[in-house]
């Protein structure tokens, strides 16, 4: 390992930098996604419409405070506007309106953390075989300079092996950050579509339990 970082001299610098970057991100968004996945978030929906149903809307916003997750920061973001505003006597519409406004604004907050770091792994994915190509250039400009002064073949040799060395080192880490990417981001969007799911589900109730209950 060290011969070849050796061989693909100063442009393998930047490329395991990437490396370690990936590395870094991939694990933390693992450890991130791992914890979302074990948090029963249906079971978590349904006890909150349960004791919204019996009236009990303080113990639904405690659940939803005591569990990690942006679908229950979510659902106590519009918990909170349904209490503040039906205190003040306002209507069904005007209730649904103010919730749905605060849980989707709230919500962006919400995905902004679940794809945190993303962008650097995209960003690796791109920068990576640029900074390979660049490499594969420099060391055939190093060859051929090589063959211009008649030197012997190891120095035309080194050239190439620098050239080949940094685009197989620049492909790796690109597929190394982009298959994660794309991964993390089908999670992400399933856990958008639950937000959605579970904002959908608390503003129908919250309309017709208001409605009923005027």
């Amino acid at each position: 390992m060290l011969e070849l970082l050796v061989q693909g001299r100063w442009f393998m610098i930047p490329l395991l930098v990437c490396s370690v970057l990936a590395t870094a991100v991939l694990i933390d968004r693992l450890l991130a996604f791992w914890a979302n996945r074990r948090i029963d978030t249906r079971s978590l929906r349904a006890n909150v419409l349960t004791l919204l149903e019996g009236d009990r809307l303080a113990d639904a916003a405690a659940l939803c405070a005591n569990t990690p997750g942006p679908v229950s920061a979510v659902l106590l973001r519009g918990l909170q506007s349904y209490a503040k505003h039906k205190e003040l006597g306002a209507t069904s519409e005007s209730i649904t309106n103010i919730m749905e406004k605060s849980m989707e604004d709230f919500s962006l907050h919400a995905m902004s953390a679940v794809e945190k770091r993303l962008g650097v792994l995209s960003t690796i994915g791109n920068a990576a075989p640029l900074l390979g190509m660049t490499g594969t250039v420099t060391g055939m400009i190093a060859s051929f300079a090589e063959l211009q002064h008649g030197t012997d073949s190891a120095g035309v040799a080194l050239g190439i092996s620098e050239a080949l060395i940094t685009t197989a080192t620049g492909l790796i880490i690109a597929l190394y950050a982009v298959i994660p990417y794309h991964i993390f981001s089908a999670w992400s969007d399933k856990i958008d579509l639950e937000i959605e799911e579970a904002t959908s589900e608390m503003l129908d109730f919250v309309a017709t339990r208001v409605e009923v209950s005027r």
